[in-house]
């Protein structure tokens, strides 16, 4: 039987989210202690009859008190998934197996019989024929099928494929699919971080107000995560509406509301073995953490905290990874 990524078995990995941990769990101690801690000072949501108003209070590293208020069109938070489904490896091997007895039934059992058996985390298929060159032709239809009826799957639930640092193949959320897919429900948000800005104001300022705000949302740390299955990730929407989130989640959030103010800018998401950073291709200035990618500079910036990591800067953990080569960057399209 071959593996996920072959034809004859579909591997559903029942240890990925082991794989979620090593890649995206952020582990408080990288940066308490290193910088000043950022404080939400109060956080409110109101319900009104066509959207939701979220107001915030919070500090930043300067002691600074700053608040901001936004709306988003209830439509809008409707429209846009606020939770990440759990990844069940069984489900999915359901889902691929039903799929797969569906093809069988349009085979003519004089030609062609297939045997589908369940092995764990695979499905086996064997098939017989009198004829050798329909035999194959019908395992390689079931195998176009299995292929297909997994990427659904995994799509349907907002899961991709991924290739982790130590060569494991597994399944994660779909980070790049929602950052894309969140940057127009973003554009309220986004703007109105804008408009706070003084008018001569320049990016820096709107990633150093933006960060401060994102760092200073409660911080989850998801010790669940394994058991969890996925489940600990929030979609941005989910994110603002629970008003906390994890290392990855706010990453997602950061991410879509930069798209929405950067539209063409190009940015990265950069995965190290126990957390999440991000890039943005802008002039890097003299003490900027930077990292070359496809021949482009990127300044990276933190949004996870409590710790508040001015952008540009990154803790020294984060760095000693980076400065080892372990880690693995997704392009944000």
């Amino acid at each position: 039987m071959t593996n996920l990524y072959g034809f004859l078995s579909v591997s559903v990995y029942p240890r990925v989210l082991v794989t979620l941990k090593l890649l995206l769990l952020f582990v408080a101690s990288v940066t308490v202690g290193v910088k000043a801690s950022a404080e939400q000072l109060d956080f409110s949501m109101t319900d009104n009859q066509d959207s939701v108003r979220f107001d915030y209070t919070w500090t930043d590293s300067k002691q600074t008190i700053h608040s901001i208020s936004f709306v988003l069109p209830r439509e809008t938070i409707k429209q846009n998934p606020t939770q990440q489904p759990n990844y069940k490896p069984k489900i999915a091997q359901r889902y691929v197996m039903v799929a797969l007895l569906k093809e069988t039934q349009k085979l003519n059992p004089k030609e062609a019989r297939v045997n589908l058996k369940r092995q764990q985390d695979a499905i086996n298929i064997e098939v017989k024929s009198s004829d050798p060159e329909t035999a194959a032709e019908v395992l390689d239809n079931l195998k176009t099928v299995q292929q297909a009826a997994f990427d659904d799957y995994l799509s349907t639930h907002y899961f991709t494929r991924f290739t982790t640092l130590f060569n494991q193949r597994a399944v994660k959320p779909d980070h790049l699919r929602y950052i894309n897919e969140s940057v127009k429900p973003m554009v309220p948000v986004s703007q109105a971080f804008y408009e706070k800005l003084a008018p001569q104001s320049n990016s820096r300022d709107y990633f150093a107000l933006l960060l401060s705000w994102i760092q200073s949302i409660p911080y989850n740390a998801m010790d669940d995560r394994v058991a969890s299955n996925g489940s600990g990730f929030a979609p941005p929407i989910g994110l603002l509406m629970q008003n906390q989130g994890d290392c990855d989640s706010k990453a997602v959030l950061a991410s879509s509301m930069v798209r929405a103010f950067l539209p063409t800018t190009k940015m990265i998401m950069v995965l190290l073995p126990e957390h999440a950073l991000l890039g943005v291709a802008l002039t890097p200035m003299a003490d900027d953490e930077t990292i070359e990618f496809e021949g482009k500079e990127y300044v990276l910036y933190d949004p996870t905290g409590p710790a508040q990591i001015p952008f540009g800067e990154v803790s020294d953990s984060s760095k000693q990874f980076i400065d080892t080569g372990r880690f693995q960057i997704e392009l944000v399209e």
